[in-house]
This record gives C-alpha cells, sequence and structure tokens, in this order.
C-alpha cells in the first residue's frame, strides 16, 4: 500500500476508533456537553448541533460497466476502499414569537479516496457516491404562530413516510435537501390527523449538485385508531433542465401501515404482534418529461413479532415498459429498497419486482438491533431473473448520542444476466461506521 494511502489509512482509525470509544469512555461527560450545546429563551430551546459520522465502506465488483474515458477506460473497475468522515455544524435559535432559524454547514473528508466518487474523476475504481464537498447543508426559517401549524422555508431536509418518494438520502455522507416551503398541519381532535403541503424548487443532492425543478408536494397522514396510518399522497415532479426532462413525472397514491421501526406493532398480547404495509401508487408523465407513459407500483409485507424479534415478509413492485417509461422515484431514499448493494437505484426497462424476507432483533432494551434480509429480484412479470441479494447488519447504540454499525451486502448475478433485460455483476460491499450526533 502507497505511504500516502498508509497514512491516511492509520488517521482513519484513529477518528473511527474516537467514534467508537465515545460510547463508553466519555460516557460520564455526555450530560455536560448536552447542556453546554443547549441555551434557552423564554423557555424555549435553541442548540448548537453537530454530527461526526466516519466510514470505510469497500465496494467489490467481478466486472462492473468498463469507463469509455478517463484513467479507467476500457477497463472493469477496481476494488473501491473510502474512508471518509462528515461533519455537520448547526445553530438552531430559541423560538421568538413563533419564529425559529437553523443554520448548519456540511463537510466530506476523504481521508483515504480510492474509489470513484463521480465527482473526482478516479473511475477507475467503483462508484462510493461519497464525494469530498463542502456546502451550506440547511437555512430556514419557520412559523409556528398559527395554531397547530409550522410554515418552514428555505433549505431543508424533507423525509415523509418511509422515503420512498421524498427522503433525504440519508445514508449518503452528503444528503439530500431541498429548497422550498412547507407548511404543516396537525390536527389532534382529528386522531392525529397531519397535512404536509409544499413546493419544491431546487433539489440539492448527496453528490453535492444542484436540480431545478418545480414540484407541488402533498401527502396526508391519518391515524386509524391503533391499527396504524392511512397515508394519501401527490407528487408533482417537473424537472426544467433539459437534461433532466425525462426524470419529470406525477406520481398518486395510498398507503396503509402501522411498522416504522422495530417496536411498532398492533399487539396480538404482551409478547406477540402483528405487522403490515399495504401501498398502491400510479404514476404518469408530467411537465417537461418528453416521453408519454403510465406505470404502477405496488408494496405489501406482512409479518408478525414474538418477544424480541420481528419477522417480515414483502414484496415491492415497480412496473416498467420500456425506455423513459418505467415508476422512478428520484427524489427517494433509494439506498432502503432493492438491496443494499445500490444496483438497482434506477428501476430497469422492465420494471423490478422484489421479493424478500427480513429478520430484526432487537437486544438490550433496544440498543443492539441486528437485521439480515434476503431479497429474489425478478422484472415486473416474475419470469425474468434479475439475482438475488443478502444484506446483513449490526447497530450498536451507546445512548442517544452514540452508535457503531457493521453492514454487509452481497449480490449474485449467477446465470440471471441476460442482455435484452438487465445486466449485473456480482457486487460486495462492506462498511465500518462510527457515528457522534449532539
Amino acid at each position: 500500500m502507497p505511504q500516502k494511502n498508509t497514512k491516511r489509512c492509520l488517521s482513519s482509525a484513529s477518528l473511527l476508533a474516537l467514534s467508537v470509544a465515545s460510547g463508553s469512555a466519555f460516557a460520564g461527560l455526555t450530560q455536560d456537553v448536552e447542556d453546554a450545546l443547549n441555551f434557552y429563551h423564554y423557555g424555549k430551546n435553541g442548540a448548537v448541533k453537530f454530527d461526526l459520522n466516519t466510514r470505510w465502506e469497500n465496494d467489490n465488483q467481478d466486472k462492473g460497466a468498463k469507463p469509455t474515458s478517463g484513467p479507467g477506460n476500457g477497463k472493469f473497475p477496481e476494488t473501491a476502499n473510502a474512508v471518509t468522515s462528515r461533519l455537520r455544524a448547526g445553530l438552531l435559535s430559541p423560538v421568538f414569537h413563533g419564529i425559529q432559524g437553523f443554520a448548519e454547514f456540511e463537510g466530506n473528508l476523504a481521508m483515504m479516496d480510492d474509489y470513484n466518487s463521480n465527482r473526482n474523476g478516479y473511475n477507475q475504481y467503483s462508484t462510493v457516491a461519497d464525494p469530498e464537498k463542502s456546502e451550506l447543508n440547511q437555512i430556514w426559517l419557520s412559523y409556528s404562530g398559527i395554531p397547530d401549524t409550522v410554515i418552514k422555508g428555505g433549505r431543508q431536509r424533507i423525509k415523509f413516510d418511509d422515503d420512498r418518494f421524498i427522503g433525504n438520502v440519508g445514508w449518503r455522507q452528503m444528503e439530500t435537501t431541498f429548497d422550498s416551503v412547507l407548511v404543516t398541519h396537525t390536527n389532534q381532535q382529528l386522531f392525529g390527523l397531519v397535512v404536509n403541503a409544499g413546493y419544491i424548487g431546487n433539489v440539492n443532492t448527496f453528490t453535492s449538485t444542484t436540480e431545478i425543478i418545480e414540484a407541488p408536494i402533498l401527502n396526508v397522514n391519518y391515524k386509524v385508531g391503533d391499527y396504524g396510518n392511512l397515508v394519501g399522497y401527490g407528487y408533482w415532479l417537473d424537472y426544467t433542465e433539459r437534461e433532466n426532462y425525462q426524470k419529470s413525472s406525477q406520481t398518486y397514491g395510498l398507503r396503509m401501515n402501522n411498522y416504522h421501526k422495530p417496536g411498532d406493532t398492533l399487539k396480538l398480547s404482551d409478547n406477540y404482534g402483528l405487522v403490515y404495509t399495504a401501498e398502491y401508487s400510479h404514476q404518469e408523465d408530467y411537465g417537461h418529461g418528453t416521453t408519454r407513459y403510465d406505470a404502477d407500483r405496488y408494496n405489501v409485507m406482512g409479518g408478525f413479532t414474538a418477544y424480541n424479534l420481528t419477522f417480515q415478509g414483502a414484496m415491492e413492485q415497480l412496473g416498467g415498459k420500456g425506455a423513459n417509461t418505467t415508476f422512478d422515484t428520484p427524489l427517494g431514499t433509494n439506498h432502503a429498497f432493492q438491496g443494499w448493494a445500490d444496483l438497482f437505484l434506477t428501476t430497469p426497462v422492465n420494471g423490478i419486482r422484489d421479493v424478500f424476507g427480513t429478520v430484526v432483533s432487537t437486544l438490550d432494551r433496544g440498543d443492539v438491533i441486528l437485521t439480515g434480509t434476503y431479497h429474489q429480484y425478478t422484472d415486473d412479470t416474475g419470469k425474468l431473473p434479475y439475482g438475488d441479494e443478502w444484506n446483513i447488519s449490526a447497530l450498536k447504540k451507546f445512548g442517544k448520542h452514540y452508535s457503531l454499525l457493521a453492514k454487509y451486502a452481497y449480490y449474485s448475478a449467477e446465470n440471471y444476466s441476460r442482455p435484452d433485460t438487465f445486466s449485473n455483476t456480482d457486487t460486495q460491499k462492506i462498511w465500518l461506521q462510527g457515528n457522534i450526533s449532539f
């Protein structure tokens, strides 16, 4: 290994070790730090906020796509090794006459950069989409002087439901934020009815680029007693730059579910419960989109909990009828869907059907979460196989502010690749991560 990379690895390991140790060695100081970062104004909190996330990611592909120019011209990509450390630092003002403001800086440092970030020109390596960049991540003002209503305008993080359609791509080091106005109204008298209505003007992507968009968004969430949440939504995405015209779409959907995180359940007894999701979405061309199409999405999940275990069986299907006529989610946190190997971030031309099973175990009063998932992929008819994938993760929390994560993904193409439908390659990804957040 070159001396430069050796030094980077040592410094990276030291910082990661610091993140790891923080949960125990500095546990006694946590409350002091938390108190020091918070300040008060007439009983309304303001705070200094920061989030340090240090990660090693290894991406090993059997036969990735060959670049047609640059250092990797005509060759299969080499194994990527990325050690990055991302810091977010923000200042949240106290609430004054219903007005509150927030400003946050975000910067990502590549301490070992043997990877293709899609911004650094190192296309001889496999892709790890964490560029070494810095930016103003959020800057917004909110007003809560109207009863049960918050109006927020500026550059902000937006997350709806499970982040499938509108999310911040929180897994990547640099997140996606939106230059937007969002109005949130909550009516507790109607069982916690929550209405989110807004307009997005710019998308600030996780690769530190900006896309111009005109997008009204609507998400209405109604709590159906103890049975779950009924959600209706509409998203009208009109990309106004020529290179992004084909990402334009209008989507409508209805969702019923009772599971967001371990512990959510429809209780049958003290130790047993049911979990479920049922969702249908329809998508059509819209705005500057130049190709007429319509496509459907089906998302169903059923499972049960027993003591500290949750078992789920699920199927998500996104329709496809050829190039530029597929059901797509360009503003979603797509890493969380169709496998962590990220081989289906965009929908194949013949659509995709993902049938998968998940087991989640929560231990140590919820401070340890073990997850295992097996995916089997086909086109949207179920006739053309795309491969299968294993995902495994172990998360350890040290109180509210510290955590460690180990995560693994293995996608196997086997003999499933077909040039006339969809082609992929065997892919293995490994992550080790330490996080400190206040």
